[in-house]
């Protein structure tokens, strides 16, 4: 208590510190600084420790200040801190351990609030978070504020804190191009001596205060679409990491739903691209309006709309969809009625993947399918990843369109997800079995239009010469699964080599040799139900007189399911179209099968093969 009454004294010894006698002109008046911001956060005790800040200090005798110190601390802040947050904290650790400030402070003036928020750091590293509105026209803040001059104060009861009210402050107005933006603040015993010290951080806190607006309106016109004042797709794809990164901390669920408006071509054609503007804006703001506040809504890209929606599963992000898809075709649009043609879909994870990019894949697979399907009672039908089996022809071309569209995007092989989708199918009896095989070779054939259903007709071709020779029925069926399964390897030969309409160079044929060990390595060793197909796989370009590949096995050495699928594999592609050629007739490719028996096929094969040939279906 003495000690208090000994710096009470000293200050009533000096010049009377009213606001009326005390007033100095702002020297501020920079330029550039059109937003209105409020970055200052709750974590200032943390930043506080992580940077070293004293938090106590003794009190100081007012002896002369270290101006060259002070004004090199002050640049050292200015150069070293982008992030105002810590900029302010150290400021107020300059501010104490230099000018044995008892605190400091800044309020950011926001005026669509027509208020003055407030952040305040005392001795001891306590913050204090208040507003002041300028309604309060009684309210010192305020007055300096309106006034634009510097106040010095007796005390600080103003701020209503009961612990800080006794102390002194000033009070710094900060304007840039004659318009208020912030006021700082700070207790002091001995402002008078300090003032040039004041007048000149409130300089720097202008110029930080600038920046970090400006800073934060880039930001801010990055992360949010300006049609739709929806979040960016950039910022989208943030939170939805960090929503990811969240739900699995917690082992909670985060379910994604895209929204994509129909017709929207055919629109912008026919009525110009603002009536088509005009609808992604009435489709968003009413999803926006109709989805809880924890909830993240952002442009997807030219039609779509998307959701992230934390602690939902697919039933509950279903339920809100068609909520939303009925509040939808209830909106009347001039010229073109209701927005009841609006394709939705809805991925989950962790149930659908734990992969962000794969679970966005699977979403946009879904918005594909739910167009396929149509509507239902004037409103599509609204798809989750669940609703589907995959290897579905409709579900499978949805997945290969989206996979084509992020291959050029983001480099994903659609041949290699597709592979690793096949690998984590859960396979749950035999027909499930060649019915994913079947959608997986098919799939794989598809990239060229001139080995489409290459695979199935080889199987079919196949099974024909097996039972022709008398197989049991459980070898027929392998070798139905080795011969749809032969040229699977081909996902890893680059494009241009499989597609190349000319005769391959010695380089390039020594590529596509690489196919059957392709095919063995990454589709049949990993998965245990395919073993007994890789000898079919792998030897199926072997030849009877030693000269074939991978292995350059002979006559019996090659396995005979292996014989029976390369007779079929030659047969099939002979009477089908090339790119160089027509395909050739039955007669014609049955008498080149002939020419190569004992040669390149096993004779009495190729003799079996010719009897059943003209029973086959013809060339595809």
């Amino acid at each position: 208590m003495q000690k208090d009454n000994k710096i009470t004294d000293t200050y009533n010894q000096k010049k009377n510190l009213s606001p009326s006698n005390s007033i100095i002109t702002n020297p501020i008046d920079k330029s550039g600084l059109v937003a209105k911001i409020n970055i200052l956060g709750s974590g200032m005790n943390s930043v506080n420790a992580s940077h070293g800040i004293i938090g106590h200090h003794s009190e100081k005798a007012y002896g002369v200040v270290d101006y060259a110190g002070f004004i090199k601390e002050t640049n050292e802040i200015i150069k070293n801190h982008s992030n105002i947050r810590v900029s302010l904290t150290a400021f107020h650790n300059m501010f104490t351990s230099r000018l044995n400030c008892g605190y400091t402070a800044l309020g950011l003036i926001n005026e669509s609030a027509n208020s003055v928020n407030i952040k305040l750091l005392d001795k001891n590293s306590n913050v204090y978070s208040f507003k002041v509105f300028m309604s309060d026209k009684d309210n010192e803040i305020v007055k300096a504020v309106d006034s634009g001059e510097i106040a010095v104060l007796h005390n600080s009861s103003f701020l209503k804190l009961p612990s800080l009210a006794n102390v002194p402050c000033v009070i710094i107005p900060i304007k840039i191009q004659g318009k208020n933006i912030c006021v700082a603040m700070a207790s002091d015993y001995n402002v008078q001596n300090h003032i040039n010290l004041y007048q000149m951080a409130a300089t720097n806190l202008g110029l930080l205060v600038q920046n970090s607006s400006l800073y934060e309106k880039v930001a801010q016109s990055s992360y949010m679409d300006s049609l739709t004042n929806l979040y960016s797709h950039r910022r989208f794809h943030e939170l939805l990491s960090q929503e990811l990164s969240y739900a699995e901390s917690n082992k909670t669920k985060v379910s994604v739903v895209i929204f994509d408006i129909n017709n929207m071509g055919e629109i912008n054609r026919e009525y110009g691209h603002s009536k088509g503007d005009e609808i992604i804006k009435l489709v968003a703001n009413k999803i926006n309006e109709n989805i809880k506040k924890q909830d993240i809504a952002a442009r997807y890209g030219g039609d779509k709309i998307s959701l992230i929606l934390r602690n939902n599963d697919s039933e509950e992000a279903k339920y809100l969809a068609e909520y939303l898809t009925y509040s939808l075709s209830c909106c009347l649009v001039d010229d073109i009625g209701p927005i009841n043609k609006v394709s939705v879909g809805i991925a989950t994870y962790p149930d659908d993947s734990m992969d962000k990019e794969k679970l966005l894949i699977l979403a946009e697979q879904a918005v594909l399918v739910s167009k396929t399907k149509g509507y239902t009672n004037g409103r599509s039908t609204i798809v989750s990843t669940q609703d589907y089996d995959f290897w579905d022809d409709t579900a499978l071309n949805s997945f290969a369109t989206v996979m084509a569209k992020r291959h050029s995007q983001l480099g994903i092989n659609f041949e290699e997800a597709l592979v690793e989708q096949f690998q984590n199918e859960n396979i749950v009896s035999q027909n499930h079995l060649i019915e994913v095989v079947t959608s997986l070779a098919s799939a794989i054939d598809a990239k060229d239009e001139y080995t489409k259903d290459h695979s199935s007709s080889v199987s079919r071709y196949s099974v024909a010469l097996a039972k022709a020779i008398n197989l049991p029925d459980k070898e027929v069926e392998r070798i139905k699964l080795g011969a749809l399964l032969h040229d699977i390897g081909k996902i890893g030969i680059p494009e241009y080599v499989l597609t190349k309409p000319d005769k391959l160079t010695p380089e390039e044929f020594k590529i596509i040799q690489q196919h059957p060990s392709i095919g063995v390595q990454k589709i049949l060793e990993p998965n245990p139900l395919l073993h007994d197909l890789i000898p079919i796989v792998k030897y199926h370009h072997e030849q009877w007189n030693g000269k074939g590949y991978p292995c350059g096995l002979k006559e019996e050495e090659i396995p005979l399911a292996a014989r029976i699928v390369a007779i079929a594999d030659t047969y099939h592609a002979l009477i089908s179209d090339r790119p160089y050629r027509k395909g050739m007739s039955v007669e014609k490719a049955c008498s080149i099968l002939e020419e190569g028996a004992g040669i390149q096929w096993d004779k009495e094969l190729v003799r079996q093969f010719i009897a059943i040939a003209p029973s086959l279906a013809t060339k595809i």
